[in-house]
């Protein structure tokens, strides 16, 4: 089973990144979009690795009321404040701020949900083996990864190694995340790629210049809305217990 000394990165690793971070707006699309009706009626929701909440308040405005994320880095007061700056009442978000893989709990929930975490640890197998213990009877598994095995991935390569030695490029590989589902027992499941062709630099201030030239590049990138492993910019796994 997998463990917290499995990891790629570090929470010193995280606390840099958030570092950087501003205030997102709630989006009323995610890239995720074409599954969201499939989790209509769904009453409980937790985000693997979302802090500072944006994903589980778009859920929430989408009608689940009970919104949970479990977050190794964990800063409460920023939540507070995200909820606050987007008039959501205040603990609407549930935090857990506890390690994954020594968290324990009887709790179940009706959607599991995790995106840029699973490629973050080397065993994908048992990265995605804790998301399905905490799925409930009938609970849907909703996970996006990152496509770095095409065009972002050698963008990365060239402007920002460092981020991307933080991935695991073997989580992103379709044909072997087809065959970890298939040993879950689970009903209805899909791994494709996903969303339109996107080029993105992480926010950090060594890439501020640079994230200018990628975002005219992405404009570029969407006039060729062709799906496959060079151009997409995620791969999705759903799922339902």
């Amino acid at each position: 089973m997998q463990n917290s000394n499995d990891k790629i990165t570090n929470l010193a690793h995280w606390e840099s990144y958030w570092a950087n971070y501003q205030f997102e707006k709630i989006p009323r699309k995610m890239v995720f979009e074409p599954f969201v009706s499939r989790l209509r009626g769904s009453r409980s929701f937790i985000d693997i690795g979302g802090f500072p909440g944006v994903t589980a308040a778009y859920f929430f405005k989408q009608g689940i009321p009970d919104i949970t994320i479990l977050d190794h880095f964990m800063d409460t007061a920023v939540v507070r404040r995200f909820e606050a700056f987007h008039g959501l009442p205040e603990h609407t978000i549930n935090c857990i701020g506890r390690d994954f893989f020594s968290y324990t709990s009887d709790r179940k929930y009706d959607v599991v949900f995790s995106s840029g975490f699973i490629e973050h640890f080397q065993d994908t197998w048992g990265v995605i083996a804790r998301h399905v213990e905490l799925l409930s009877e009938n609970g849907h598994l909703l996970v996006l990864i990152p496509n770095f095995l095409g065009l972002n991935g050698k963008l990365q390569r060239w402007f920002d190694k460092e981020n991307l030695d933080a991935h695991n490029l073997s989580s992103m590989e379709i044909p072997r995340l087809r065959e970890i589902m298939q040993t879950f027992g689970l009903r209805d499941v899909e791994v494709d790629y996903l969303g339109k062709p996107m080029l993105w630099l992480e926010p950090k201030p060594a890439n501020r210049r640079l994230r200018k030239w990628v975002k005219l590049l992405s404009y570029a990138v969407k006039l060729f809305p062709v799906k496959g492993r060079f151009l997409s910019p995620f791969v999705v796994i759903y799922a339902r217990k």
